[in-house]
């Protein structure tokens, strides 16, 4: 009877150290890899990692093309007048991520096409599961800034 007892409160312990965050989650790097789909369902990008970073562009944009001109959108608020002109299919809006052999990746830029800006970026897991993932995109320090989650893409 001791020994059910004590298997309990072992069970009951590690639970609670568990759901408090206590006990540390477990990534592997390549976990991020795959297609996310970003939180408004508009866009979808895939995240690659060359060498030891990790990288994303967009391969799938709800509507692809431009209303008025019916050719494939672009890079229109881009600063750059010559990358303002590419096409957004295909563009690289995450760059150079790493992984912190913990729960993050961090010390990445995410470039965002609706305003033509470039921020410091981290990414992580919401829990375990693996099936949202917060981007956080800030300005200098990471409470200034902004947060949206992506989902996987089901194959």
């Amino acid at each position: 009877m001791k020994r059910i007892i004590k298997s309990i409160f072992a069970m009951m312990f590690l639970s609670l150290l568990t759901s408090t965050g206590l006990f540390a989650q477990t990534y592997q790097a390549d976990d991020i890899l795959g297609t996310w789909l970003n939180e408004e369902g508009t866009g979808q990008v895939e995240i690659f990692k060359v060498g030891s970073k990790y990288y994303g562009k967009i391969v799938w944009l709800e509507t692809p093309n431009d209303s008025i001109t019916g050719l494939p959108r672009t890079d229109k608020e881009n600063p750059d007048p010559v990358e303002a002109k590419k096409p957004l299919l295909g563009l690289m809006n995450l760059k150079g991520f790493i992984f912190d052999d913990d729960d993050e990746w961090k010390d990445g830029k995410i470039y965002d096409p609706k305003n033509g800006k470039t921020y410091s970026c981290y990414m992580k897991f919401e829990d375990d599961s693996k099936k949202k993932l917060k981007i956080r995109g800030f300005v200098g320090i990471s409470w200034i800034g902004r947060t949206t989650w992506w989902t996987p893409v089901k194959k």
